[in-house]
């Protein structure tokens, strides 16, 4: 049996920002009715969240639970538990019209940090950066270059990328170049 690693297995970058391939991440689709009280149940056993509101991702010290489309959801857990939280997804939501489905393997995640985080994204991005638009617990599904991306702040110098792992070393390559050192629009003035 082959071991599991990321899409980058842990590469990393120091330019304006820090770039890094976070490393193995669970990640689950999950897609049903929000305002299914047997939903927002399952939800908040898988990751110690509500079921986010449009837009958001919330988090706890279980996992993540974010926003993606009006019926979609992406849970963020620990990548060695993703089978038994799926399990106990599918057997909560049994009888719901859902769907539960394993990305974990099909996505990758960076870690962007620095000061110029929002710069770099704006390099790329049609998305609106600016702290009031992006603020810290949103998250935007948008494009980096002509490549689908979702990202969200951690913090006002941390942001997450998630994209398909297919195109995880262009997106690595993209936020490398993008991050050279006076190289930047200074849109965060």
């Amino acid at each position: 049996m082959s071991n599991a690693v990321s899409a980058l297995n842990g590469a990393s970058f120091k330019g304006s920002v820090a770039i890094k391939d976070v490393g193995l991440q669970g990640m689950i689709t999950l897609r049903g009715d929000f305002k299914s009280a047997v939903l927002a149940k399952a939800v908040k056993a898988a990751t110690g969240t509500a079921v986010p509101e449009t837009g958001q991702i919330l988090h706890s010290t279980k996992g993540s639970a974010a926003w993606m489309s009006p019926d979609e959801l992406l849970l963020l857990v620990d990548y060695t538990n993703v089978d038994a939280v799926i399990a106990k997804l599918d057997k909560a939501l049994s009888g719901e019209h859902a769907l539960v489905v394993n990305v974990s393997d099909a996505r990758a995640l960076f870690e962007i940090k620095g000061v110029a985080t929002r710069d770099i994204i704006a390099k790329g991005s049609p998305a609106d950066m600016n702290k009031d638009a992006l603020p810290v617990g949103m998250i935007r599904r948008s494009r980096l270059g002509q490549l689908p991306v979702a990202f969200w702040m951690d913090d006002e110098k941390t942001a997450r990328m998630v994209c398909f792992r297919s195109v995880g070393e262009h997106v690595f390559t993209w936020l490398k170049n993008a991050s050279k050192k006076g190289n930047l629009p200074k849109y965060h003035t």
